[in-house]
């Protein structure tokens, strides 16, 4: 990653994904990359303009981008990016399977020409081999993660902040600690760092968060929410959405901080990607993914021990 100085940071899930990788982004401009955005989109790129597609699978969305007033996520970015007067054209991938979403990759990544690719998880269930008591939302992730994988780019890297925001989803955070020792040993984690609370990129962060708030009423990111929240020195139940009323989360120092993986590495640890990789079309994902479950005993759920 050193040398790399054409950077695509990319959202694995969809949604608000692409802005946990945004204190990441930041950094990389502030040392002089070129860094770029992209996304796995949950809205319906086919819906737009056809001046939008850049490549087959590949959308360019700018700030003027017209479409999807409630909820576009990465207009929203787009938008915010321009504020500030940087590079402000996000690019976004339709929800497909691994095939097709693995073709877009290779595209953009010859188009950019591009050096490294870091695809961003807000939140730790990217790291779910598959045979965990619950894997939160696999689908996006595992589709994202194959599909990268088999991109020819010089360095591939996971990056996923917002340790604990899973448990929203089920996710028991033991076995997220146990995966990330297995990866450990077999040389696929490269470490932890935090982004500083008081610094420029968690105070941009911070900013462009409460932006996408602003311009997606209702529809807010959860996820982005705690992190956020995280990164002003919160803890405990936090209030965000209403969305999140009778479910107790907890917000925590640990949710400011990215642990970072080889993206081969952790491919390799998952105990199904294998069996997506020629997937068409998303639903083909989730019903691969739902009859590897059928076929094993998770393991048991652990209580944290301290």
């Amino acid at each position: 990653m050193k040398t790399a100085r054409r950077v695509l940071i990319a959202g694995a899930g969809g949604g608000f994904d692409v802005y946990a990788g945004l204190p990441l982004g930041l950094s990389l401009l502030c040392e002089g990359r070129t860094v770029y955005f992209a996304n796995l989109s949950l809205v319906n790129l086919y819906g737009l303009d056809k001046d939008v597609w850049l490549e087959p699978g590949v959308a360019a969305v700018t700030p003027g981008t017209t479409g999807y007033e409630d909820y576009f996520p990465e207009r929203t970015l787009a938008r915010w990016l321009a504020l500030h007067a940087l590079p402000a054209t996000v690019y976004a991938f339709p929800r497909t399977g691994v095939r097709p979403l693995r073709s877009a990759y290779r595209r953009l990544t010859k188009r950019l020409d591009l050096d490294a690719i870091v695809l961003v998880d807000g939140g730790t269930d990217i790291l779910m081999r598959g045979d965990e008591a619950a894997l939160g939302t696999p689908v996006e992730d595992a589709t994202s993660l194959a599909a990268v994988a088999g991109t020819p780019v010089a360095t591939k890297l996971v990056a996923a902040i917002g340790f604990g925001v899973d448990a929203y989803h089920g996710i028991n955070h033991v076995q997220v600690l146990e995966n990330i020792a297995a990866l450990d040993r077999g040389g696929a984690y490269l470490g932890a760092f935090t982004v500083p609370s008081h610094g420029r990129e968690a105070a941009l962060y911070r900013e462009a968060v409460e932006h996408a708030q602003a311009s997606t009423p209702g529809r807010a990111s959860i996820v982005n929410g705690q992190i956020a929240a995280a990164l002003t020195g919160a803890v405990g139940d936090v209030p965000l959405d209403s969305r999140t009323d009778g479910t107790p989360l907890f917000v925590n120092p640990l949710m400011a901080m990215y642990f970072t993986f080889d993206l081969a590495g952790l491919a390799a640890h998952s105990l199904y990607l294998d069996r997506i990789r020629a997937t068409d079309d998303m639903l083909q994902v989730s019903h691969i993914i739902e009859r590897f479950r059928d076929e094993i005993d998770p393991r048991p759920r652990v209580l944290f021990p301290h």
